[in-house]
């Protein structure tokens, strides 16, 4: 081999090591050790400047959430994050990524913590567990993420929504006939509350809902009908071409526009509900 074919061979191995180490250093900025269903990899936003996880005391109980901060010079608004009957899995936290790249702080409360410890890794066994869960419960844990996030030095005080998706659309939907404070609620796909509860609610209600999942929709009438009849407000949406949960991957609907679709709209109802 030529002297100049040793140099050029020198050079470019020097040129794939380089890239090689960049590209290590990005995976390791982009992929985490997510501790939500024990070790593996958790897409975080690389916009996100912090997420962690945080212990909230609840009595001599306690909850395991995950907390998410945007990049801003100013107060946030903050949003809640209701996971779905499968509890908190490695999925949420891309979701509160998502709303802190957008400006917000937001909480991920695992909403089986406080009486089991945190989410089993087997869904069958967290869809159990969240099925036993009493809305007493519920509503309190809740109640204490909102208390927690409220008193964040990176909040703006009192200007809170709520996001659920599935069961959690239910309980977000449910949680705003319990808390009057809420500025915002976010309905992805869950059931309605009680009826006779809908006059307790003082936030407006966005309903997000995949076109294919009468089981869900086939009560969307009654529930305008309701709302209307107690003066609330309730603007809703049906996505063609999409099932139950489509804004998670895997489901029905996931791979098409009507995911981004569905994100915009939300994103401009909480920047008319709570600033941005």
């Amino acid at each position: 081999m030529s002297r100049r074919s040793r140099r050029s061979g020198a050079v470019t191995y020097v040129l794939v090591a380089t890239l090689s180490l960049a590209l290590g250093a990005l995976g390791a900025i982009a992929w985490t050790r997510g501790p939500a269903r024990g070790p593996g990899p958790v897409r975080l936003d690389l916009v996100t400047t912090h997420g962690e996880w945080v212990k909230i005391k609840r009595g001599a109980e306690t909850i395991r959430a995950y907390v998410a901060y945007p990049e801003r010079k100013t107060r946030a608004p903050a949003m809640i994050v209701i996971h779905e009957i499968f509890g908190l899995t490695k999925w949420e936290p891309t979701v509160a990524d998502r709303l802190a790249k957008a400006g917000y702080v937001a909480i991920l409360p695992d909403l089986l913590s406080s009486k089991h410890g945190m989410t089993p890794a087997d869904e069958d066994s967290a869809r159990a567990l969240v099925g036993d869960l009493e809305p007493e419960r519920v509503t309190a844990d809740l109640d204490a993420a909102y208390r927690y996030v409220n008193a964040l030095p990176a909040v703006q005080r009192d200007h809170i929504g709520v996001i659920g998706f599935c069961w959690g659309g239910g309980q977000s939907f449910r949680y705003a006939t319990d808390n009057p404070n809420l500025r915002a609620a976010v309905v992805c796909y869950g059931p309605p509350p009680d009826t006779a509860d809908m006059h307790r609610i003082a936030a407006p209600v966005l309903g997000v809902y995949g076109e294919n999942d009468e089981r869900i929709n086939a009560s969307l009438a009654m529930v305008a009908g309701a709302m209307k009849s107690d003066g609330k407000t309730f603007n809703y949406e049906q996505y063609p071409g999409t099932g139950h949960g489509f804004l998670k991957p895997g489901r029905q609907g996931s791979d098409g526009p009507q995911v981004e679709r569905a994100w915009t709209r939300i994103m401009q109802f909480l920047t008319a509900r709570l600033g941005k």
